[in-house]
């Protein structure tokens, strides 16, 4: 993207977010509420807003993070580094782990659910997101970190596989929806926990485990 066309508090955001750099790889704490690359009426996200600051490198997103969604986002500088990365995510070497707060008391232990999912495109562009016999294999393994009584549990969730909305849509099937998710979540429980200032749906974070 132009440089003029990446506002400067988004830039200074994004330089700030950096926690990690070498010749080969950018790696930010994304934050919440900000989009991985433009689209659906925005123009610019991340990869954009790098791109304008630094525009003598060929920078490529090495993977997504869904733009609620805060955490480790990683960004290639090189197209070398790039193919070695996502062979090894390929290779099921890349673990990703995410922490997320879902309704009521959670009393499955710790399970994984293997859940096809389908992706539908609605009227008017949204895609949604079903489990269906159908769909594409989505693996999601559940474990919980904390309690808050009945009203809550704070889980870490490993993905064996990486489809769309995978984590809140395997949740909502659990019967244990993704806290602040206004697409697959519960209503009356994201206004009981927007009262209290939960703003974020999840955060992400990933280690190579070779």
């Amino acid at each position: 993207g132009e440089p003029a066309r990446v506002p400067s508090r988004a830039r200074e955001t994004i330089e700030a977010s950096i926690i990690s750099e070498d010749d080969r790889l950018i790696v930010l704490d994304k934050p919440a509420g900000v989009a991985v690359h433009g689209g659906s009426g925005l123009s610019f996200g991340v990869i954009e807003a790098l791109r304008a600051m630094r525009t003598q490198e060929d920078l490529e997103l090495v993977h997504r993070l869904d733009r609620e969604t805060s955490g480790c986002l990683l960004v290639a500088q090189r197209r070398s580094a790039l193919r070695t990365l996502h062979e090894l995510m390929r290779e099921g070497l890349v673990e990703k782990r995410y922490l997320t707060l879902v309704k009521g008391h959670w009393n499955l232990g710790h399970t994984r659910i293997d859940a096809p999912l389908r992706t539908d495109i609605r009227v008017g562009g949204e895609r949604t997101v079903k489990v269906n016999p159908s769909g594409k294999e989505a693996i999601s393994e559940f474990k919980p970190i904390q309690w808050f009584g009945n009203l809550a549990t704070l889980l870490e969730v490993s993905l064996h596989t990486g489809r769309t909305h995978q984590i809140r849509v395997h949740a909502a099937h659990a019967g244990h929806p993704v806290a602040g998710d206004d697409k697959y979540g519960d209503e009356a429980f994201n206004e009981e926990l927007k009262a209290v200032g939960l703003s974020q749906i999840g955060r992400a974070s990933c280690r190579e485990r070779v």
